[in-house]
C-alpha cells in the first residue's frame, strides 16, 4: 500500500516525495506502517556540500534562449519550487530531483576564480552571461557563502554584461554593483512572479519570497536605475494563467520595463513530481490542468522540441500569447530590451611572475 500523500507530506518543501531519478536501477516507495499515519513527516534540514569546478561557463545553442552562455554558483535550490524545470539536473549528481534537489545543495566557492580565469583567456569572446537560468543564485544559502556577489565583482571589474533571473531578496544587497553595471548598459534583471495568490505561492514555491515581496524587489531595483523584467513564469493552465494580466500590471506599477511569459514545463522527473503535488493540493483540478498541458504538447506531458517547449502549441497556447500581446500594449511594457554593451569589456588580469609595465 502506498502512503497517503495528503497526510504524509514534508513540511515547508515543494516536492512531496524523493522521486527516483532516471539513472537509478531500483524504485523505492515509502510504506505506511500504521503508526502515526495522520502526522506530517518531520522537517527536512538543508545540507550544503562543496564542489570545486574546473570550468564554470556553460554554452548553449538553443534558439529558444536569448543568451548563449550561463553560469551557476549553486546546484539545487532551497526555494523548493515544485515546478522547477532544473530539477532533473540533480540526477547527474546521483541525487533525486525531488526532495534532494531542495535539501541537498551544492555550493561552488571557487566559482569567482574559475570565472576570472575563463574570462582572461585570449580565445574568449564577450557576450552577456546569464545567471539564474538553472538554479537561483540568490537562494538563502547565498547569505552565508557570498559566491554570487564575488562573481558579480569579477564581472564588474572587467565590465562584462550580465543578465540575472531570480526570486531572491538577497539581490538587493548587490544593488551597488548592479547599479554601477547598469549605468554602463551592462546589467539587467528578471524577477519571476508566478502568482499573486499568497496561499498558492506558499504551496507551490514554499521557501521563495512572497509575491508582494518580489514586487518590492522590482521597485527597489528600478529605483536604482537597473532595468527589470517582470517574468510571468511559469503560467499553469487552469491554475495561474487567469492572473497573467494582473501580474503584468503589478510588475509595471512596480517599475518593470519589459515582460515575458513561459508555459509550465514538465521535463523528465518534473512531471511525476508535479502530478504528486497536484494530487495533494489540487486534486479536483489535476485532471483539467494535465489535460490542457497535454493538448499543448501533442498528447504528452512535455514536448522538448525547440520552438515548442517554452509555450506549447494549439488553441490554448495561442490564446495566452494573444492575451500577453494585448497586455503589453495596455500596460506600456516591451517584450524585448535594448542589447547590452559588449565594447567595454576588458579581460581581467591574472597572476603572473612578470609584472605588468602598464
Amino acid at each position: 500500500m502506498k502512503p497517503d500523500l495528503q497526510t504524509r507530506t514534508p513540511k515547508a518543501r515543494g516536492a512531496v516525495t524523493n522521486v527516483v531519478s532516471r539513472y537509478d536501477s531500483v524504485t523505492r516507495h515509502a510504506e505506511a506502517d500504521g503508526w502515526d499515519a495522520d502526522d506530517d513527516l518531520p522537517t527536512l534540514r538543508t545540507e550544503v556540500s562543496v564542489e570545486r569546478p574546473r570550468s564554470l561557463i556553460t554554452y548553449n545553442r538553443s534558439p529558444d534562449l536569448p543568451f548563449d552562455r550561463s553560469i551557476n554558483p549553486y546546484r539545487g535550490c532551497e526555494h523548493g519550487c515544485v515546478y522547477c524545470f532544473a530539477r532533473p539536473s540533480h540526477a547527474y549528481l546521483g541525487l533525486s530531483p525531488g526532495l534532494d534537489f531542495e535539501t541537498k545543495l551544492v555550493a561552488r566557492p571557487d566559482a569567482p576564480d574559475v570565472l576570472r580565469a575563463e574570462l582572461a583567456r585570449k580565445s574568449y569572446r564577450v557576450a552577456p552571461i546569464a545567471i539564474g537560468t538553472n538554479t537561483d543564485p540568490y537562494q538563502p544559502i547565498e547569505r552565508d557563502h557570498g559566491i554570487m556577489r564575488a562573481c558579480l565583482e569579477v564581472l564588474e571589474g572587467c565590465r562584462h554584461p550580465v543578465a540575472i533571473v531570480t526570486k531572491g531578496t538577497l539581490i538587493e544587497r548587490d544593488i551597488d554593483i548592479l547599479s554601477a553595471l547598469a549605468q554602463r548598459g551592462l546589467a539587467r534583471v528578471g524577477i519571476s512572479v508566478t502568482t499573486l495568490d499568497v496561499a498558492l505561492s506558499r504551496k507551490m514555491e514554499p521557501r521563495a519570497p512572497s509575491p508582494a515581496r518580489r514586487l518590492t524587489m522590482i521597485r527597489r531595483l528600478a529605483q536604482a536605475g537597473i532595468p527589470v523584467r517582470i517574468m510571468a513564469s511559469p503560467m499553469v493552465p487552469a491554475l495561474t494563467d487567469p492572473e497573467l494580466e494582473t501580474i503584468l500590471a503589478a510588475g509595471k506599477d512596480a517599475g518593470a520595463r519589459t515582460a515575458s511569459w513561459i508555459m509550465l514545463r514538465l521535463p523528465r522527473e518534473v512531471s511525476p513530481l508535479w502530478q504528486e503535488w497536484l494530487a495533494v493540493h489540487y486534486p479536483n483540478r489535476a485532471g483539467r490542468i494535465m489535460s490542457k498541458l497535454r493538448d499543448m504538447h501533442g498528447g504528452r506531458d512535455y514536448d522538448a522540441r525547440w520552438g515548442h517547449r517554452m509555450r506549447g502549441e494549439g488553441a490554448y497556447a495561442e490564446l495566452v500569447q494573444h492575451r500577453f500581446k494585448i497586455a503589453l500594449k495596455r500596460f506600456g511594457l516591451r517584450e524585448t530590451a535594448p542589447p547590452m554593451r559588449t565594447d567595454l569589456f576588458r579581460p581581467p588580469r591574472t597572476d603572473s611572475a612578470q609584472l605588468s609595465l602598464f
